[in-house]
């Protein structure tokens, strides 16, 4: 297993860097750089800057409008974006929801949907947990009737994140009640503007509402936007959450954030020399990037089984697992390093008011929001537990 690029991918490191000095605004990577909160537009911009130069879809075949490009280009790609600081795509609709559609849905659902994520004229959310099915999640109850040529949907989903935003939603509805709960599950696409569609945002500790509940009272939805066959929607929903958990590892975020972590600690001083030189500090920065490294080299080996071909096991919840701790951790590191100047919430700093020059150092404002922020990494997507259980039967067969 070759693990070095060849020249040919290097020259296209080489192009994606340049590309990405050349286009990315520079406001908008300061705010990303910064982890000040990014708005509807700032998200919409850069997802049509890419689609002008046709690379916002790296993994979809070019059939589809995508980049084709192969496992290498993509991981380049990620890596070179984060260390640029470039917003990062949001997954629900291009990630997500297409290589399902791709793999289970009807050639009339690819292409009314597929061309409609990459203009950005849909904006998806996903339809997974609800208050009593979050890492249980075939516990679900949204419950979704069959009526003539609709599905009658009755039920409820929380933290729906973005879902204020968004004008579709892909689903998890229970279509039948008398058989294993995981085989009566099904896979709608819905209409937000439906009659009987609510959103309530839910407001978090920082002031902001990134999360939502879904309300469904009586919505109708045809049977046309049924994705595969009826009660098959949790193998669906698992072959979804396989690109989602390699997505959320973010091994190009972390890479990204150590770098922004060494430089804040050559800049702050504790007890008259910087912060890098703390022994203790240091060595617990060490041992986070010797486990980003070491995760780092798991996922080149991911990308070198794909380019032979081969479809990501359990190697997936390995990265998910790994990569949701480093990324709790430099967010933990970055917050001490930042000490007293973390402690105030400046909401005013985060939205990069007139007022933010004034509330301290750069990267301070935004830490402590960022470290509370990060604690959900361990959970979505299928949490830690669930992913280590997960390992063991596919490793060990317990």
């Amino acid at each position: 297993m070759d693990l070095n690029f060849t020249a040919d991918e290097q020259a296209f490191r080489v192009e994606v860097r340049g590309w990405l000095n050349h286009t990315l605004p520079y406001d908008l990577s300061e705010r990303v750089r910064l982890g000040k909160r990014l708005g509807k537009f700032d998200i919409e911009l850069w997802h049509s800057l890419l689609n002008e130069r046709g690379w916002l879809a790296p993994n979809w075949p070019r059939q589809y409008g995508g980049c084709d490009w192969n496992a290498a280009q993509r991981h380049i790609y990620e890596e070179e974006a984060c260390l640029a600081h470039a917003p990062r795509t949001l997954p629900f609709g291009l990630n997500m929801l297409a290589p399902v559609l791709m793999a289970f849905g009807s050639e009339l659902q690819r292409q009314k949907f597929l061309p409609r994520i990459l203009t950005g004229q849909d904006w998806w959310c996903q339809g997974y947990s609800e208050p009593g099915a979050g890492s249980d999640l075939a516990a679900l109850k949204t419950r979704a009737v069959r009526e003539g040529d609709d599905y009658v949907v009755n039920g409820q989903k929380t933290w729906t994140t973005l879902g204020q935003y968004a004008n579709w939603i892909f689903c998890l509805v229970r279509t039948n009640l008398d058989v294993k709960k995981q085989e009566g599950i099904s896979f709608l696409l819905m209409d937000m503007n439906a009659p009987g569609v609510t959103v309530r945002p839910i407001v978090l500790l920082d002031g902001q509402a990134e999360v939502n509940e879904v309300f469904f009272d009586n919505v109708r939805v045809p049977v046309e936007n049924l994705v595969g066959e009826v009660d098959k929607g949790w193998t669906y929903a698992k072959y979804l959450l396989t690109h989602e958990r390699t997505n959320i590892a973010g091994t190009g975020f972390s890479n990204a954030a150590l770098e922004t972590l060494k430089h804040v600690a050559d800049q702050v001083h504790s007890g008259g020399k910087p912060l890098s030189q703390n022994l203790l500090f240091a060595a617990r920065v060490a041992q986070v990037e010797i486990d980003l490294m070491a995760m780092a080299t798991t996922n080149l080996r991911m990308v070198s089984a794909a380019a032979q071909g081969q479809a990501p096991g359990p190697e997936s919840s390995m990265l998910k697992v790994k990569g949701t701790v480093i990324r709790q951790e430099l967010t933990s590191l970055l917050r001490r390093a930042m000490g007293p100047d973390a402690m105030p919430f400046q909401l005013d700093c985060l939205q990069g008011g007139d007022n933010a020059e004034a509330m301290g150092p750069d990267h301070a404002a935004a830490a402590a929001p960022n470290y509370f922020n990060m604690r959900k990494l361990s959970i979505f997507g299928g949490s830690n537990e669930v992913q280590r259980t997960i390992i063991t039967k596919n490793i060990l067969g317990f």
